[in-house]
């Protein structure tokens, strides 16, 4: 059975859930998930950005965190050091081509960009094709203190190979769109962007504290981007966020929200129905001058 969080982040992604499963060999860095491609359905050929890697440097890697090793995928501008660093956090379907793009798109941008597969431990999000499921038996068994240790990894990464992990942003969508504010209130980053995040929640031991939580003490700014139609993210807990920061710490105040008109749940995942071409490119170029006024560009 799924908890009250998790099925509030399951209806909200109903709208983009249609087409029939597709393979379901693991492949989450170089072909489609079954979840990935049961989202995608028919929209996928239609909207779906395909990001070129020449010129720059893509692919998967590892680093180890407590005995573990990570993997995660990487996209940087090839040949070149010192670059700024995003930590591109997936949706709950995990690290699949979505992701992959869009890590290309901040390589593009002159980022070192890396997309680590966070639920590694818990089980392999491409071998599921129900979304309930996935929630149940691998998303809401990853602990919140796990992911933040895996990412603090992915920076130390970055660091050794070619980023300036004192120039580092995050960014994330649903599932990482949370991680993106959770990150910020104790991650060593500049700026944070958060896409459609859940904000409040009940605690439980594998997620003690939520956004709204944690809101008064971040350590970096957050720009929260947010669509007014989503079924699962109801605007009244985005007003409960803003509250908590408007009195927080200085990066806390800092922190902006946009929320777009009847942009549903996903509006940048170009894979899926849910996709609104207006708001996801002007969150994107919000995004990146986001990062670049704070201090990471």
């Amino acid at each position: 059975m799924l908890d009250d969080d998790l099925r509030k982040d399951f209806d909200a992604l109903l709208p983009g859930a249609t087409g029939e499963a597709g393979p379901s060999r693991r492949t989450a860095l170089k072909v489609l998930g079954a979840g990935y491609a049961a989202a995608a359905g028919t929209a996928m050929a239609q909207t779906a950005v395909r990001t070129p890697a020449d010129g720059l440097t893509v692919g998967e890697i590892s680093y180890e965190v407590n005995g573990f090793k990570v993997p995660a995928y990487r996209a940087a501008p090839a040949g070149r050091t010192g670059l700024p660093v995003v930590l591109v956090i997936q949706e709950i379907f995990g690290v699949h081509e979505y992701i992959a793009d869009t890590a290309r798109r901040f390589a593009r941008a002159g980022y070192l960009a890396i997309a680590p597969e966070l639920y590694a431990r818990q089980g392999d999000p491409a071998g599921y094709g129900e979304i309930a499921k996935l929630q149940a038996e691998v998303v809401s068994r990853v602990p919140d203190a796990q992911v933040m240790a895996d990412l603090d990894g992915a920076l130390k990464w970055a660091a050794a190979n070619g980023g300036d992990a004192g120039k580092a942003a995050i960014t994330g969508f649903c599932w990482g769109g949370r991680i993106t504010w959770l990150y910020a209130a104790q991650g060593p980053v500049k700026a944070g962007v958060a896409w459609y995040g859940r904000l409040v929640g009940s605690a439980t031991e594998a997620t003690p504290k939520h956004p709204v939580d944690l809101a008064a003490s971040l350590k970096a700014p957050v720009l929260g981007l947010y669509g007014a139609a989503d079924t699962g993210i109801p605007l009244d807990t985005v007003d409960k966020m803003k509250a908590v920061l408007a009195n927080g710490s200085p990066a806390a105040k800092a922190s902006q929200f946009v929320v777009y008109p009847d942009a549903p749940h996903a509006f940048h995942a170009d894979y899926r129905p849910s996709f609104r071409q207006g708001p996801a490119e002007d969150g994107w170029k919000r995004a990146l001058a986001w990062f670049k006024a704070n201090g990471v560009a």
